[in-house]
């Protein structure tokens, strides 16, 4: 419920502050005294837009405050997924700026106007005669109808599956579109494949292969180089390995009387050794070598396909080329995968079509089942507010299409007049009508639905007498349920009020500022008297007063 409201530096209101009380209040004050511009600052803290002009001219900035006492209305998920703190009151804060620009807080969080709006619509209402256009609503009446039917379980597993069943449909068209773009590139891609599989890249050492090349095509000159070193170290008249032996005896014949000749000795047995080794290894390998044409030809030939296919894919080396081929490879894989991946897909979603459409047939039944109760309730509603002729009906559409809440459409049917057939609301003209049977319907909401909080902004406007009472009477049975505060022109609205507040204007040092009180008793007996007779209170309209308090 809405427990107080501070604003300051809005229009006319330079500083307000009020509390307000549970069950039914009732707010009036002469035509221009400020209840329109009360309103409008309450639906700054509901995210409506800021408009810098409504700035009081001597300030920079507007502030408009709202305590809300939330603590039964079931709200900690929605301030949980909105990262907000949960707090049984609740504080509501907007900020106006001069510059057009504005903030919003809910306990002391930034938040913005979505945010905002979205939990507006769960702490109150606020119905005046230009929202009845809601009636034409096809949500509204779909609402409506559900609360009646008492459907909230089944619309919220409905709901969830609906969420379920649309992203399975994305999902396995998302899947099509995949497998379609692989088909159509399926050829391309298998040819890619198989030109990077003609060669087995994992077993190509790409320097090993260049090296290979290099040595068959320069056999020849490798061999006669190869000779001449060997030559050299073994078979020459004098040839390195012959001096080195010859170089050995002349050591030996001194070494009995020269110590270092030992040291030379084995020296020169190691070098003998390895040039020796030396000698037989280049003397197998000219032995070895030759020039094969066919060979070199064909390590020309993998040695150019890999430099072509290096080129072509823009990479560097045989493990990118490794990955590029492995990437071909997954993409020709996933054609056949996509098929069985879609048809799980599909068998998934047939089996959530089919209990979409038993929750879908629940609800159609739900809503059937519950028109008759429901448009009997409304046209006896109806003819207490002075519509004895009215007929008014709910025509349910079933559609084969599913929507958000099901496969139904609602129609509301009416008529005010006697013998005059049923036809849609939005062919009605007259706002009195539409506004008695919103006040009808909404009376009904609230047995069955959580309305925290309503605000009636004249909805009474153009009625009187009986009818004004009768009005009066729903809605302070209303008010058992939810708070309930009414703007109102009628005395005896007001008079059935348990709380009375009253906006007036005040003149001074040519300013004009707007206030609100909570009326006392004897205050709320003059008022009410004003409201009877105007501005020359009578005895009569004092006694009168004191009767509609009472009755």
């Amino acid at each position: 419920m809405l427990k107080s409201l501070r604003v300051q530096n809005y229009a006319l209101i330079q500083q307000l502050e009020i509390e307000f009380e549970k069950d039914f209040s009732t707010l009036t004050g002469e035509t221009g005294a400020g209840k329109s511009i009360l309103l409008g600052a309450l639906s700054l803290v509901l995210g409506s837009r800021a408009d810098s002009s409504s700035i009081s001219i001597q300030s920079d900035k507007c502030i408009v405050e709202a305590i809300f006492d939330i603590h039964s209305y079931n709200l900690e998920s929605f301030f949980k997924e909105n990262d907000l703190d949960f707090e049984n009151e609740t504080l509501i804060r907007r900020e106006i700026l001069n510059n057009g620009k504005s903030r919003a807080f809910v306990n002391d969080t930034p938040v913005n106007l979505p945010v905002l709006k979205d939990l507006a619509t769960k702490l109150i209402d606020i119905h005046s005669q230009h929202e009845n256009l809601e009636l034409n609503s096809n949500a509204f009446q779909l609402n409506v109808l559900d609360s009646a039917a008492k459907t909230k379980e089944i619309v919220a597993q409905y709901k969830n599956l609906f969420k379920r069943y649309k992203e399975e449909l994305q999902l396995i068209e998302n899947l099509k579109e995949e497998a379609r773009k692989a088909e159509a590139d399926f050829d391309y891609n298998l040819f890619q494949l198989n030109q990077l599989s003609e060669v087995k890249l994992e077993e190509i050492n790409l320097p090993g292969l260049e090296s290979e090349l290099q040595i068959i095509n320069n056999a020849e000159e490798i061999q006669q180089n190869l000779g001449i070193c060997f030559s050299y170290l073994s078979e020459g008249e004098i040839n390195l390995l012959d001096q080195l032996k010859a170089s050995k005896q002349s050591l030996e014949r001194i070494k009995n009387y020269y110590p270092k000749a030992d040291n030379f000795i084995q020296r020169i047995e190691s070098a003998f050794i390895d040039l020796k080794d030396i000698s037989s290894d280049i003397e197998q390998s000219v032995s070895n070598l030759e020039f094969n044409p066919e060979q070199a030809a064909a390590l020309k030939e993998t040695l150019d396909h890999i430099y072509s296919l290096l080129h072509k894919h823009k990479v560097e080396s045989i493990s990118e080329l490794i990955e590029r081929k492995n990437f071909y490879q997954q993409k020709v894989s996933t054609r056949e995968s996509f098929q069985i991946e879609l048809t799980i897909l599909e068998k998934k979603n047939t089996q959530t079509t089919g209990e979409l459409q038993k929750l879908a047939k629940q609800l159609t039944e739900k809503r059937k089942q519950a028109t008759k109760v429901f448009t009997q309730r409304i046209v006896t509603q109806l003819a207490g507010l002075g519509m004895p002729h009215a007929a008014f009906e709910v025509e349910v559409t079933t559609e084969e299409a599913f929507n958000d809440s099901g496969c139904d459409r609602i129609s509301f049917l009416f008529s005010a007049n006697k013998n005059q057939p049923v036809q849609n609301i939005s062919k009605i003209a007259s706002g009195g009508e539409i506004s008695r049977l919103m006040l009808s319907i909404k009376a009904i909401l609230s047995e069955n639905t959580a309305l925290p909080t309503i605000i009636f902004d004249e909805i009474d406007s153009g009625v009187s007498g009986e009818i004004a009472d009768k009005m009066a009477d729903i809605m302070k049975q209303m008010a058992a349920n939810m708070q309930v505060i009414s703007i109102t022109h009628l005395p005896q609205i007001a008079a059935r009020g348990m709380n009375h507040y009253k906006v007036f204007k005040i003149e001074s040092n040519h300013t004009v500022s707007t206030h609100i009180q909570k009326l006392n008793a004897e205050e709320r007996v003059v008022e009410i008297a004003r409201m009877l007779s105007g501005k020359d209170i009578s005895k009569e309209a004092i006694e009168n007063a004191k009767t509609l308090i009472l009755s």
